[in-house]
């Protein structure tokens, strides 16, 4: 467990020997501070974590990191200027130390104790389809070894060093989601985390706004590869052209795995069984496996394919293999739950990009009953907005018999919608999710398939907890 000792050593390079605490985990946030914790002040957008300090330790945190001096109980130490002057006298809890960038400490910490232990860590990133193939990498590692994984979606400069800091000694795994928003973000989250094994999901139009061009998105997603030791393994999807090439950016052995055979790890045989996951085929040198994924859609055969060969690559058998893939416990983009007026809603308000909307789309596609679309905003797509929402369109369009557009950029799916031959009576507006769940309510009978989805920003949840049986039951009495 990380010690005072340890965090002075990890940001400062020096160690002291300071009484012996133990710091049970690492919080930015003040309200999950506990006994034991180490709090890091952070300044954000809204909030600055230095205004928190004092709450943390009330809740029991031992230490903070801040970059100011402040007028609060606890004793502190100036760390900003090295060597530590000596001797460190009249120490008490709680504590903080006070260094020049309270990120680049956590960060530093962050790999200082991830060089501690001799595990193996996979790194997994791409545009889209990193937390679900995270989450089931780590479900078929956890067949044969002890794994730590990253908790939800962190997956940036401060999730991942959050990440890294649950190491002990147990783990042998540690499978970690890599992010980005620019150029060598990927490279700094590697240099941190020093990964053995690096997975690349897909290549696509997200961030696109940030970064201007598809290749520069390649690029950075490729900075993962780069960054492979020569006996790693870059596992890329051989079926996504932007990233084949990655191949020749890596010292590290390289295993595609796709749809095409010609690659290492490749599926046949794909059968989707709507609200109960799909089916394939799995071949690899000779051999063919039957294995089945509870996760919902087609798409999602690239997800166990991509888990799939992190167990090959570490060794484990296809009995193991097959058995963490159905074995997977959690459904994390897109999940079915039970609506109102006897409906299913088809929740995927994670995120929203082209790719991602065009494969709801396809899953929705396999399902019975009437098919209905609440298709909101697509954003960070700069040069592609318009195009990425008119592709979004023409294909609702050939799937849903509604479609409920929402917001000014869904506006455009609605508008190309209708110009691909949908009645002009079965494509309703939606300035925001209020006008949508009163279209919603209006128009649903039972066995309906609702999708709901668009980018993080349109706060498109809002749509399915107002639509979802478990709120209704608490609100009325008959909710049919």
């Amino acid at each position: 467990m990380l010690t005072l000792a340890d965090l002075l050593e990890g940001i400062t390079g020096q160690r002291l020997e300071l009484p012996e605490a133990q710091l049970k985990d690492v919080v930015i946030d003040s309200r999950k501070a506990s006994e034991g914790s180490l709090f890091v002040a952070l300044r954000g957008e809204h909030e600055d974590g230095h205004d928190f300090i004092a709450d943390a330790f009330e809740r029991g945190a031992i230490a903070a990191i801040a970059e100011r001096r402040l007028e609060i109980g606890g004793w502190r130490l100036d760390i900003r200027h090295k060597p530590l002057q000596l001797p460190i006298s009249n120490f008490q809890l709680p504590a903080y130390f006070i260094v020049d960038d309270s990120l680049k400490a956590l960060q530093r910490l962050a790999g200082y104790w991830r060089g501690k232990f001799n595990c193996e860590v996979i790194g997994v990133t791409g545009s889209v389809g990193k937390t679900t193939t995270k989450e089931t990498i780590a479900s078929v590692l956890a067949q044969s070894y002890q794994t730590l994984k990253s908790e939800g979606n962190y997956n940036n400069e401060i999730g991942l060093p959050l990440a890294l800091l649950r190491l002990n000694s147990s783990y042998e795994k540690v499978v970690l989601e890599m992010g980005m928003y620019a150029l060598g973000e990927i490279a700094e989250l590697a240099n941190i985390a020093r990964p053995h094994i690096g997975v690349v999901t897909q290549v696509s139009h997200t961030h696109l706004e940030r970064l201007g061009t598809i290749e520069r998105i390649a690029q950075a997603k490729a900075e993962l590869v780069e960054a492979l030791p020569a006996d790693g393994a870059a596992i890329l999807n051989g079926d996504d052209p932007l990233i084949r090439p990655m191949a020749a950016k890596t010292k590290a052995r390289v295993l595609y795995y796709g749809l095409d055979p010609n690659c290492d790890l490749w599926a046949s045989d794909v059968e989707s069984h709507g609200l109960e996951g799909i089916s394939f085929l799995m071949h690899h040198r000779g051999q063919s496996i039957r294995a089945r994924l509870p996760s919902l859609g087609r798409h999602n055969v690239y997800t166990a394919l991509a888990a799939a060969a992190v167990g090959l690559v570490e060794g484990q058998s296809w009995a193991e293999i097959v058995a963490g893939l159905r074995g997977l416990s959690v459904q994390l983009r897109l999940f079915a739950a039970p609506g109102i007026k006897g409906t299913t809603i088809i929740d995927d308000t994670y995120n929203s990009s082209p790719a991602s909307s065009l494969a709801a789309l396809s899953l929705l596609e396999e399902l019975t009953g009437r098919r209905i679309a609440v298709l909101g905003d697509m954003l960070e797509l700069g040069s592609f907005e318009e195009e990425g929402h008119r592709i979004v369109g023409r294909r609702a369009a050939e799937v849903v018999a509604k479609l409920i557009a929402v917001g000014p950029r869904g506006r455009v799916i609605g508008e190309e919608a209708l110009r691909s031959g949908m009645r002009k009576e079965d494509v309703l507006f939606a300035a925001n999710n209020a006008q949508a769940i009163e279209h919603l309510t209006r128009i649903l009978v039972p066995r309906d398939m609702i999708l709901v989805k668009g980018s993080r920003g349109m706060r498109m949840e809002e749509i399915v907890a107002a639509l979802s049986m478990a709120k209704c039951k608490l609100q009325f009495a008959n909710c049919n």
